[in-house]
């Protein structure tokens, strides 16, 4: 080890295979970090910059067993990233506020706050908010070829100072193909990601995002066939944390050698695991309002 922070280069066919490739490089290249989130007697994370690519994204088998929560959690996370819980988002002008500092979902397509209109415009001007959902459809749409179609959740004035401020950073999109048939390539990048506790659900929610929100808005505008295309999956600290690498040992590092990779993975299309996925949208709603009556 040169006592620099590794950079893995990982490719799958699938989520899940991917999923299982990155975790399989980090485990064994890993560098041993601490990080300012530890507690006291935490051993060092396992942390590397990741460059993971997914050729097909939707593709079966897309769910690994190893990671934690479960079919429920999958589709809350998908749900969130289609603005379920932007409710929960704090007012930044009420420092009482005790909600949440952001929503992905919110960022995207509302970026912009009260306190920019307050601190940078005019209060007549009313608050600054760009919709950059909105805004990658209509370029894509109109300009099939441009470089140019991204978003970001950055906001330096609120997020030098948060305690918790978004590992994603940025969706980067481009189309192939040509006439009706097009395919969706997307770059995303995460300043931060939790390689056992939240890059599987992180990774499924996008896919997801990009299939039902981006894909599907270009095919209503244009009428064009989009299919998802390869995913690039870029973190800057790929990491598991001390208190957690026991774990993911338990459940996935010491089970490769003796279980089959089908045996660790689930596919979406299943009869059993496509129900639970459905029927999971009614408790995950029924979770968001009790919450609401509760706050």
């Amino acid at each position: 080890m040169s006592g620099d922070i590794p950079v893995l280069h990982v490719e799958g066919e699938t989520l899940a295979e991917g999923y299982e490739r990155a975790l399989l490089a980090l485990h064994e290249n890993g560098a041993r970090m601490s990080t300012q989130y530890d507690r006291e007697g935490d051993p060092p994370s396992l942390d590397a910059t990741l460059n993971l690519t997914v050729r097909e994204p939707l593709k079966d088998p897309m769910i690994h067993r190893a990671f934690p929560g479960g079919i429920e959690a999958l589709r809350e996370y998908v749900m969130e990233l289609a603005g379920a819980k932007d409710h929960w988002v704090r007012n930044l002008n009420d420092p009482e506020d005790t909600r949440w500092e952001y929503t992905y979902h919110q960022r995207l397509a509302s970026y912009g706050t009260w306190r920019e209109c307050r601190e940078g415009r005019s209060e007549e001007a009313g608050p600054f908010r760009v919709d950059q959902i909105e805004q990658v459809v209509a370029k894509l749409a109109a300009e099939p070829h441009t470089r140019q179609a991204q978003m970001i959740t950055w906001m330096p004035h609120i997020d030098a100072d948060c305690y918790d401020p978004p590992c994603l950073q940025s969706l980067w999109y481009r189309l192939t193909g040509e006439g009706d048939r097009r395919r969706l390539n997307c770059n995303v990048r995460f300043r931060s990601n939790d390689a056992w506790g939240a890059n599987f659900m992180n990774m499924f929610g996008f896919t997801m995002f990009n299939r039902d929100v981006i894909a599907a808005g270009l095919t209503e505008r244009t009428g064009w066939t989009v299919d998802l295309g390869r995913l690039n999956w870029q973190a800057d600290s790929y990491h598991i944390y001390g208190k957690d690498v026991a774990d993911a040992e338990a459940r996935l590092f010491r089970r490769i050698g003796t279980t089959e990779f089908e045996d660790r993975v689930y596919s979406l299309a299943d009869e059993t695991i496509a129900e639970l996925y459905d029927e999971a949208e009614t408790a995950v709603r029924e979770k968001i309002r009790r919450h609401d009556e509760d706050h």
